[in-house]
């Protein structure tokens, strides 16, 4: 590549997607004052598929929903890096191209986002001290979550067999509308590392704040519904899918400028970490789709992972922990046990 060359980024189009290319370029520039970079929007498969369910058993969807036509920039040089939300990238790449940097994860948790006042009264407000507390409170008797992702909907079922789960679609600020528009549904789950990238705030109240006047593109974020209540769910009650949160970046191999990039962007606790997590869903033989999740962690000078899998019947679940630099062999071995 000519020193003089602007290193393109290939990213998708959607309000998320440009949000975190935008801070991958802003990281490229301040590591590389002296070069340029340039973003390259791509439309996928998945961005033509809005009304498609990425849920419904039996559905045969592409490989690489959100991922392929990047790659594709990649393989024609029309792009020399692929900015992925890392939970959307398969495990197995294309002859050629690799997973070249991982950015410093944000938090992995999934949020639970729901209408306040909702009409259905909660039972459990009224058990008594013995009994133990209904998981996920904010639901009522009977509440109508809307979910996509067939991780988020089996956990859920396991928590609470009473609430009914529905297909959604669309991108965050549209999920946001049609829950507080009562459109077929109470509550729904999203990534907070999506809902603070697009610049939303959790207050201690539970109120959900959008994004305020510095947001990079006002026009890409309009305010958020009012009546909307807010709450992160711990690892232990919601274990994340693998990648969630993290930001990858796939590359050509053998380019030794682009290698130079990623290695000045790469955070190695968190490439360990999915390394770890994109080892096990391959053990396992699964896609972003699949009823699996998983989430590494550094602790100490340790990994500790934690996964869940709902492939054969009932949750399994499992909590391993090994060293830091051998991630491959922890995600296999917490595959071989919930297999």
């Amino acid at each position: 590549m000519p020193a003089d060359r602007p290193v393109v980024l290939a990213t998708r189009g959607s309000p998320l997607a440009l949000a975190q290319a935008h801070s991958v370029a802003a990281a490229c520039r301040r590591a590389f004052p002296t070069w340029r970079f340039e973003l390259l929007l791509v439309k996928t498969t998945g961005d033509k598929l809005q009304r498609a369910s990425l849920a419904a058993p039996g559905q045969a969807l592409p490989k690489g929903l959100f991922t392929k036509e990047l790659e594709v920039a990649l393989e024609e040089g029309t792009a020399d890096l692929a900015v992925h939300s890392l939970k959307d990238l398969p495990t197995d790449l294309p002859a050629g191209l690799e997973l070249g940097a991982v950015l410093e994860r944000a938090d992995p948790r999934d949020v639970l986002v729901w209408r306040d006042a909702d009409p259905r009264p909660n039972s459990a407000s009224g058990t008594s001290a013995a009994e133990a507390p209904r998981p996920l409170p904010e639901l009522g008797e009977g509440a109508v979550l809307a979910t996509s992702s067939t991780r988020r909907r089996e956990q859920v079922r396991a928590l609470r067999p009473d609430v009914a789960i529905v297909e959604i679609r669309g991108n965050v600020h549209t999920r946001l509308r049609k829950l507080a528009e009562r459109v077929a549904c109470d509550a729904t789950l999203l990534a907070a590392a999506g809902l603070f990238r697009l610049g939303f705030s959790l207050q201690p109240d539970g109120r959900l704040l959008g994004p305020g006047p510095d947001v990079a593109d006002p026009a890409s974020s309009p305010p958020v519904p009012e009546g909307l209540r807010a709450r992160p769910l711990p690892v232990e009650v919601m274990v994340p899918c693998v990648g969630q949160a993290a930001i990858g970046l796939e590359r050509r191999s053998g380019d030794d400028r682009l290698a130079e990039v990623c290695a000045r962007l790469n955070h190695r606790p968190t490439f360990q970490c999915v390394t770890a997590e994109r080892t096990f869903l391959r053990a396992l033989g699964g896609g972003c789709q699949s009823p699996v999740a998983a989430l590494a962690e550094v602790v100490g000078e340790e990994l500790q992972m934690r996964g869940v899998s709902f492939r054969d019947g009932p949750a399994r679940r499992a909590l391993v922990r090994g060293p830091l630099v051998e991630p491959v062999a922890l995600g296999e071995q917490l595959a071989a046990q919930l297999r």
